[in-house]
C-alpha cells in the first residue's frame, strides 16, 4: 500500500471552486466518452454521515481498456471498468476505486478544501501525512504533457475577465490573494506478486 497526500492551490475560493468543480467533472466525463467506452452513472442521491452531515453519493462505472499503457492490457480483459464510488460533504469527500475483475485493487482519494495556500501540515485532523510523502503540485510551472495542452488555459498568458486575475507568475502562491489549496490524501494498494510496486506507482503518477 503506498500513501501520499497532493496539495494544489488555485487563485479563487473554496466556495467559487464547487461551482467550477461541478463544469470541469461534466466536461471531463464528455471528454473522455466515446470509442464505446466512457462514464455510465450507476446511483446518485442524498446520503449522511455522523460527522460531516448531509451529502450525496454518486457511483459510476468508467470504462477506459483502450486508455491503460500496454504492460496493463496484457492481462486485463478486453472489456472492463472502474467503479467510482463518491461521498460529497463539500468541502470534505471521499472518491473510492475499485475494478470489475481484481479484488485486490483499491484507490482511496480523501480531499479537504481549504482557504490557504497548502500551509495545513495536518487537515484531515488525524495524524500529519509524514514530509517526504506530501507533494505540491503547481498549476503553473509543473509540466503538461503536449497531447493535453490547451493555449486557452495556459495560466501563464489568461487572464478572467470577470475577476481580473491573471496571469499567473512564479512564486504566485505566497503572493496572491484569494487563494485556497485542494488537499488530496491519496492511498492505493494493489496486492498482486510481481506488479504491485509498478501499478502503485503508475496510480499515483
Amino acid at each position: 500500500m503506498l500513501m501520499k497526500e497532493y496539495r494544489i492551490c488555485m487563485p479563487l475560493t473554496v466556495d467559487e471552486y464547487k461551482i467550477g468543480q461541478l463544469y470541469m467533472i461534466s466536461k471531463h466525463s464528455s471528454e473522455q466518452s466515446g470509442g464505446g467506452e466512457g462514464v455510465e452513472v450507476v446511483r446518485n442521491e442524498p446520503c449522511t454521515d455522523p460527522k460531516h452531515g448531509a451529502g450525496q453519493i454518486t457511483e459510476k462505472r468508467i470504462y477506459l481498456n483502450s486508455k491503460l499503457p500496454t504492460w496493463i492490457r496484457k492481462f486485463v480483459p478486453m472489456v472492463f471498468y472502474i467503479t467510482e464510488t463518491a461521498w460529497n460533504f463539500y468541502p470534505y469527500t471521499v472518491t473510492e476505486y475499485t475494478c470489475s475483475f481484481l479484488p485486490r485493487f483499491h484507490v482511496k482519494i480523501e480531499t479537504r478544501f481549504e482557504n490557504d495556500n497548502g500551509c495545513n501540515e495536518n487537515v484531515f485532523g488525524d495524524d500529519p501525512t509524514p514530509k517526504d510523502s506530501v507533494c505540491f503540485l503547481d498549476i503553473l510551472s509543473d509540466p503538461i504533457p503536449e497531447k493535453h495542452y490547451k493555449k486557452s488555459e495556459d495560466l501563464s498568458n489568461w487572464v478572467s475577465e470577470k475577476t481580473g486575475r491573471g496571469p499567473l507568475v512564479d512564486g504566485w502562491r505566497n503572493a496572491i490573494q484569494p487563494i485556497m489549496c485542494s488537499y488530496k490524501r491519496v492511498t492505493c494498494s494493489f496486492e498482486v506478486y510481481g506488479f504491485q510496486g509498478r501499478t502503485e506507482d503508475f496510480i499515483h503518477r
